[in-house]
């Protein structure tokens, strides 16, 4: 209510603005029988990739430094305690272990000398053995044990190496730790809890205070034990009870209360997962992951709330090996709501993308608040630090995109602003960087990739537009011009867009945009795929804005570029077609020869609504060069098997022709002009008929044109014409005929092929509703009848009777308007104008001729009297 009562009230009778009025339209279509006209075309076609792929199979992206869209993912592929902290850097494990011998109480106090230490006494050294269940130079973890004893303290004291100091013991602590992808991280174990052995004895330990602080494990078994046992004063993230943090700070200790839920309530679930997974009982496992999920959420313990966090995720981590989609992607569930970040991410988003390559798994993404959590981590993802897991994640996306149904619940959860929003901080980072970051490429292709099949969805237009996706994509043409993958996608999301014109106008005021498009033909000239798209997207601003005419043309080598590409591909066309006639090409050649064909038409295109605006038109009719290639194009294809090329050419050719300047290049080419386009006339087809005849009223204004088509009996095929019912085709044959007209050689044909007859029928059939041809159908009239000295000998004598009678029914204003009751008013305003103002006066004219002329009797002299 608020909003309505915000909007300023308009009065009805004024109409809203950007919303032509009936007479406009009524206007724009007349004019554009005769004067310049933007053209129509269907978008380029762009095929469904079946297969769900990372990149596409014609990237030119390097094998080696894109991420692989297959590859292997197992529960090892995910760490432990996932978020302790890391240095960067590892330990280098010791190559040297000193032998500590065995005390016996008979033997002396001395003991014999250690082995010589290592040559750098700084370069600690370690020799592992089986016992010490650590893995290698390679393993998450790279930590070690000390071993004490009160005996080998006094011994430590006793004995030292002669000629050197002793070697230094490197203990590495947590922040000398750094998790290596594809393995699992574990806590270090304590020797006594460690079941491994190789039958020796192992030396006593004495427990540590950690150890014996740690409060007994009932629920936690094992697992838990490992996690949170004493020895180790790491600390988790997770919330592991009761430790000491490597600062010296202690966590929040767990209450009685939280370690008596955990007992109850999530341990026997984990317990049920884990022995179902086991069994391989996946249903099972989908539905205690569910209820663990939905306990979790109520108990407010997801994210980085829980205590025993990494203990759950070391649970959910070991069922992963369980190949059911099903269960894989409710595990995924709880790993993203538990907020994981690092190389936990990046698995679980691999994990989340393998599950959605395959199209059949589709329905199971409806199920629960996965999109949820995939949007939340689009949202909340650094993509400088972490890309890997956003290529991933996005790529997901865009594979749900082909689904309808996931689209729409997508756009309702705010997808395309939230790709939005990465795409603008993705373009931050590279404005603050001197050079765009390749992995941030790889993300922008799966992003627009999205955004192109999100954009057919409703409101994505509005949401687009809102959230200045439109603007960013401008942003990253500049960036990535060389990136073909990527301008490929925004080439294709433009392309959707600028069919609307919302959209498009949005485009049109972007300052950028125009420079950006050129730049990219100039870069990507010889990619097809790209080229026909960016045409076509140029040909859409310029089809509905005069401004963006205007500012295209006065962009800095638009021609050129424009130019380049017409040549490049005509000839590109014409080798492939000569191939083809000898039959050495292979059905890829002939692809690729209708790729020429559909740049051509789109290019073209977008010259001809170029050339509407009038300071633009005359410039390029006198562009001898443009205009020889559109002539080459005529020259080399026909209709037939070329109809839409043909014809968008004929057109751009009328609209040039409207132009009759003194350094107009058509007019220098007319006559090769006119010989091409009857040509075009001579094929069966209506359209090209119509398009030539167009190109026909426009040069018809030169007498030397007017002769040779009357040679050609081009007169004879316009008077059929006024026959064809259609109201175009019968307004441009009476544009062609007031020419021919001009001519006193040329009328005689008017009256001899029943052209009075059916000029006096277009007048009853389109007259009241198209005072403008009515008009054209008197000039006609005029024209021919310049030289009357009968009206019946000129028009004939049934063809003068009923052509009377009609224009006394048309200038009587009450018949004339007797039809436009059910009109609103400002169609009967319209009419009333265009009745009063172009037929009024050249059919009074004509009238008054027809009743000068009408009569061929001698005046009867008075007889004498007598």
């Amino acid at each position: 209510m608020d909003q309505k009562k915000n909007k300023p009230e308009r009065p009805f009778y004024i109409p809203p603005k950007n919303v032509p009025t009936p007479s406009e339209i009524i206007s724009d279509a007349k004019r554009s029988i005769k004067n310049p006209r933007s053209l129509p075309t269907k978008r380029p076609f762009t095929p469904r990739d079946e297969r769900r792929s990372l990149f596409p199979t014609t990237t030119c992206r390097n094998p080696d430094s894109r991420p692989p869209s297959a590859f292997s993912l197992s529960s090892k592929h995910f760490d432990g305690p996932e978020s302790r902290p890391v240095s960067g850097a590892r330990l280098i494990p010791l190559d040297h272990t000193p032998q500590i011998p065995e005390l016996d109480s008979s033997e002396s106090t001395c003991s014999p000398l250690p082995p010589k230490p290592p040559t750098d006494p700084n370069k600690t050294q370690r020799k592992y053995t089986r016992n010490s269940r650590l893995y290698s130079g390679n393993s998450v973890e790279e930590s070690t044990k000390t071993v004490k004893t009160s005996s080998l303290t006094d011994l430590s004291k006793q004995v030292k190496a002669p000629d050197s100091e002793p070697p230094k013991r490197v203990n590495s602590g947590p922040k000398e730790r750094t998790p290596v992808e594809g393995r699992e991280e574990t806590q270090p174990i304590p020797l006594e809890e460690r079941g491994e052995g190789d039958g020796k004895e192992m030396p006593h330990r004495a427990p540590s205070s950690a150890a014996v602080r740690s409060p007994p494990r009932s629920a936690g078994s094992r697992e838990e034990s490992r996690v949170g046992s004493g020895g180790s004063k790491r600390t988790s993230s997770a919330g592991s009870t009761g430790r000491t943090g490597s600062a010296g700070k202690r966590e929040v200790e767990e209450t009685p209360e939280e370690a008596s839920f955990y007992t109850d309530h999530i341990a026997p679930l984990l317990e049920k997962m884990t022995v179902s997974a086991k069994k391989k009982e996946a249903d099972h496992v989908v539905k205690f992951t569910d209820e663990l999920y939905t306990i979790l959420l109520k108990e407010n313990l997801l994210g980085k709330n829980c205590k025993r966090r990494s203990v759950i995720l070391k649970t959910i981590f070991k069922i992963l090996d369980l190949d059911d989609p099903k269960v894989l992607l409710r595990l995924a569930r709880l790993i993203l709501s538990f907020k994981v970040s690092g190389n936990n991410l990046t698995s679980v988003c691999k994990l989340v993308f393998k599950v959605s390559r395959n199209e059949k798994n589709d329905p199971q993404f409806l199920r629960g608040d996965i999109l949820d959590l995939l949007l939340e981590t689009v949202r909340n993802t650094d993509p400088v630090s972490s890309s890997e897991a956003l290529i991933y994640c996005v790529g997901a996306i865009k594979f749900m995109t082909g689904n309808t149904k996931i689209v729409k619940e997508l756009v309702k959860k705010d997808c395309i602003e939230a790709l939005a929003n990465l795409l603008i901080g993705i373009n931050k980072t590279n404005r603050e960087n001197t050079k765009p970051n390749d992995q941030l490429g790889h993300i922008l292709v799966q992003l627009t990739a999205a955004m192109r099949n999100l954009a057919d969805a409703s409101s994505s237009r509005e949401r687009l537009l809102n959230s200045k996706g439109l603007e960013s994509l401008c942003y990253v043409i500049d960036t990535y011009t060389a990136d073909g993958d990527l301008m490929l996608n925004i080439s294709r999301i433009f392309s959707k867009v600028t069919l609307h014109t919302d959209c498009c106008m949005a485009l049109i005021t972007q300052p950028s945009a125009y420079k950006s498009f050129i730049h990219l033909l100039n870069k990507q000239q010889h990619k097809a795929d790209v080229v026909v798209r960016v045409c076509f997207i140029l040909g859409n601003m310029t089809a509905k804005n005069d401004d963006a005419r205007l500012r295209l043309f006065q962009e800095n080598k638009s021609m050129e570029a424009l130019l380049a590409i017409m040549k490049y591909y005509l000839d590109r066309d014409i080798k492939i077609r000569s191939r083809e006639k000898e039959k050495e090409t292979s059905k890829q050649d002939s692809s690729k020869g209708n790729d020429c064909e559909d740049v051509l038409i789109k290019t073209v295109r977008v010259v001809a609504n170029m050339s509407i605006n009038e300071m633009v038109g005359p410039v390029l009719a006198s562009n001898q060069q443009f205009v020889e290639l559109l002539l080459n194009i005529l020259e080399c294809k026909d209709v037939q098997s070329s109809e839409e090329l043909s014809l968008n050419t004929v057109a751009t050719i009328n609209n040039l022709s409207f132009y009759n300047t003194k350094t107009s290049a058509i007019t220098d080419q007319q006559m090769r002009i006119i010989e091409v386009l009857l040509k075009m006339v001579l094929a069966d087809n209506m359209e090209a008929m119509v398009e030539s005849s167009r190109v026909f009223g426009n040069l018809t204004r030169q007498k030397c044109v007017r002769d040779y088509l009357v040679e050609n009996k081009v007169d004879q095929m316009m008077i059929t014409m006024l026959d064809s019912g259609n109201r175009e085709v019968v307004y441009i044959a009476c544009g062609v005929l007031i020419n021919f007209m001009v001519d006193d050689e040329n009328r005689s044909v008017l009256k001899k092929d029943g052209g009075i007859a059916k000029l006096v029928e277009v007048l009853r059939d389109f007259a009241k509703t198209d005072w403008e041809l009515a008009s054209m159908v008197c000039q006609i009239l005029w024209n021919y009848s310049v030289k009357i000295t009968s009206t019946n000998s000129c028009f004939g004598e049934q063809e003068s009777k009923d052509l009377n009678d009609v224009l006394l029914e048309l200038l009587d204003r009450e018949c004339a308007f007797e039809d436009l009751d059910d009109e609103d008013e400002e169609m009967k305003h319209f009419f009333q104008d265009t009745w009063s103002e172009d037929f009024c006066p050249v059919a009074t004219q004509l009238l008054q001729r027809m009743e000068s002329y009408s009569s061929d009797l001698e005046p009867i002299e008075s007889p004498s009297e007598s």
